[in-house]
């Protein structure tokens, strides 16, 4: 499956979720890169069944510039609601907080995090997503979210010394389905045997498959 990955932002260089992601090349997907947000458009985006996120709000890692219009969140959410899939990994959830329409589509945002320290992640037991799986701890930005709908599936929640957050949900819009994974700042995390699974899980949710 062919998957198409926007990436790069001033406090997230693409070579993380590039060398994150390469792993479950081996799993049937095939991932394709925008690192500038100025190369995005809703027709080359229609082209993908689905599409990860982990680009703040900057066109690129030397441009902080907003690319995230009203246009744009639009185009988004008319994506999924026609039965694509949206994964939205570590900074795809940041810097979206004045961006009302696709704050709901992905069901909330990060809003701060403490200085890294080390981070449980406690994958919910009885969900489908995470069975067989268990917790991990590592070192990684804490990313403290606004949950802000009511019908996400959280399956995944963070714990560390400045408390516990939800880390990883689930919801459908229209005919499509939308995921949020906060771990990721850190390449080694990403790349943990757990976190790779859930990534995989994931992304096959989201893809329907």
């Amino acid at each position: 499956m062919r998957v198409l990955v926007l990436a790069d932002d001033y406090w997230h260089p693409a070579g993380v979720p590039q060398a994150g992601l390469k792993p479950l090349c081996e799993q049937g997907f095939e991932f394709d890169w925008i690192t500038d947000a100025k190369d995005w458009t809703p027709v080359k985006m229609a082209d993908y069944p689905l599409v990860v996120l982990s680009k703040s709000n900057n066109v690129t890692s030397t441009d902080q510039t907003p690319w995230m219009t009203d246009g744009v969140q639009s185009s988004f959410v008319r994506y999924v609601q026609s039965g694509h899939g949206l994964a939205v990994i570590h900074s795809g959830s940041a810097g979206y907080q004045q961006c009302a329409e696709l704050r709901r589509l992905m069901g909330g945002v990060f809003i701060q995090h403490p200085p890294q320290c080390p981070i449980t992640w406690v994958p919910h037991t009885t969900h489908g997503l995470t069975t067989g799986l268990g917790e991990f701890t590592m070192q990684d930005e804490h990313y403290f979210m606004s949950l802000d709908a009511d019908d996400v599936e959280v399956f995944l929640v963070s714990k560390s010394q400045h408390g516990e957050q939800p880390a990883g949900w689930l919801r459908t819009e229209g005919q499509g389905c939308v995921c949020m994974l906060t771990p990721g700042h850190n390449l080694d995390v990403w790349l943990h045997p757990t976190y790779q699974q859930l990534i995989l899980s994931s992304l096959r949710w989201c893809a329907q498959l």
